[in-house]
């Protein structure tokens, strides 16, 4: 696990969160010799009228972790700070159709800002968190701290991470970064963490594992609109086309249609001007060759030179695939020898060299929809 290139031991604060990862993080700190704190972020008011907040059950679980290691356990509320600075952007990004993705707003914002700012408050020197990620010390020609991909590539959190400012990094330890996720399962069960077994959250950050749908139209209330095929006959209907997402292929409800075969219906395009949704079953229709990308973040110490050949993904777990990036206007385009499939605008791009993240950028477009029907009719 490193350290600080200066420093071996001095006071952590590490986020606990109820998880094996976290407690793990803890552990490992501090059996490097840190004084270990652990701060319970509160980011959701529990009191929302659903039942599907698991905060305090939580907060028992990294209670218990703290009981065992024998660490003080604070609890923070960013609640407020989650609302203005994650979620009602969250929902500004539905609403104008696109498919954001609160994860990476939740590090920048929230841990690695709020929670980073807490913690110095209380006279951390580090702080550290569950990640499954590893930082290295750079050079002047490249960054303060590299973000390299974790051993457990399975498990790899960088794409979450590429949002934080690489200055950001300069007091974070990820003790994770070296271990596999079973490794870490079988720590804490030698540890006596209750919470050993506990599977891995997959719901939005901080708000949990809940009827997504049913959730997101207590804020934006859906209307029910037409779902089109690409030749503009109507074979069914949808509760809102912002509910949506371009690849798209369970609760659309289409399946059997008369006239066309058995394969599967994917989502093509959202007309959000008409509340319409495309659907095809043509896997091809929804490649695109290149995309567009704005509000770049580089963990550089100089913005990097255009043209530039280098990996990227585009969602999480995706494997890498070669792209060029240049320079396009006041954002990036990156175009792609082999099609990426299912290009979401709202969501993000991260971009490697090697083990590196170099950093990544927010998807804005990408290859017309009727560009790439043609295409695939060609």
């Amino acid at each position: 696990m490193p350290a600080s290139p200066s420093q071996t031991t001095g006071r952590v604060v590490v986020g606990l969160s109820g998880g094996v990862d976290s407690a793990v993080a803890a552990l490992r700190l501090q059996q490097a010799g840190y004084a270990v704190t652990g701060l319970f972020m509160k980011n959701w008011d529990e009191d929302d009228g659903t039942d599907d907040c698991t905060a305090q059950a939580d907060l028992a679980d990294a209670q218990q972790v703290a009981d065992t290691l024998g660490i003080p356990l604070q609890v923070a509320n960013f609640a407020a700070e989650y609302w203005d600075n994650v979620f009602e952007a969250f929902l500004t990004e539905y609403q104008a159709g696109r498919t954001p993705n609160p994860d990476v707003l939740c590090n920048r914002e929230i841990k690695f800002r709020y929670f980073a700012d807490y913690a110095s408050r209380l006279g951390a020197d580090f702080i550290a968190t569950g990640h499954y990620a590893r930082l290295e010390p750079g050079d002047a020609q490249r960054s303060t701290h590299r973000l390299l991909q974790a051993r457990d590539h399975n498990k790899d959190q960088t794409y979450f991470l590429q949002g934080v400012s690489h200055d950001r990094f300069s007091n974070v330890l990820f003790p994770l970064g070296d271990l596999h996720k079973d490794e870490v399962r079988a720590i804490a069960r030698r540890a006596g963490f209750a919470n050993h077994r506990k599977k891995d959250s997959t719901g939005i950050c901080f708000i949990g594992e809940r009827r997504f749908r049913s959730f997101l139209s207590r804020y934006l209330p859906a209307q029910e609109g037409p779902i089109l095929t690409e030749d503009g006959a109507q074979i069914g209907t949808h509760p809102g086309a912002h509910l949506y997402t371009i690849g798209q292929r369970q609760g659309l409800g289409i399946g059997g249609v008369a006239g066309h075969s058995e394969a599967p219906w994917y989502v093509a395009a959202k007309r959000l001007d008409e509340n319409t949704l495309i659907v095809t079953q043509q896997l091809r229709a929804l490649d695109s060759l290149w995309l567009t990308a704005t509000d770049a973040n580089w963990m550089l110490a100089a913005p990097p030179e255009f043209p530039m050949i280098v990996k990227a993904r585009i969602r999480h777990r995706q494997t890498l695939a070669d792209c060029q990036v240049t320079a396009d206007g006041e954002g990036l385009r990156v175009t792609f020898p082999t099609p990426m499939r299912a290009v979401n605008p709202g969501q993000y791009i991260a971009f490697y060299s090697g083990e590196q993240c170099l950093g990544g950028a927010l998807i804005t477009g990408a290859q017309p929809w009727a560009t790439r029907l043609a295409q695939a009719a060609a």
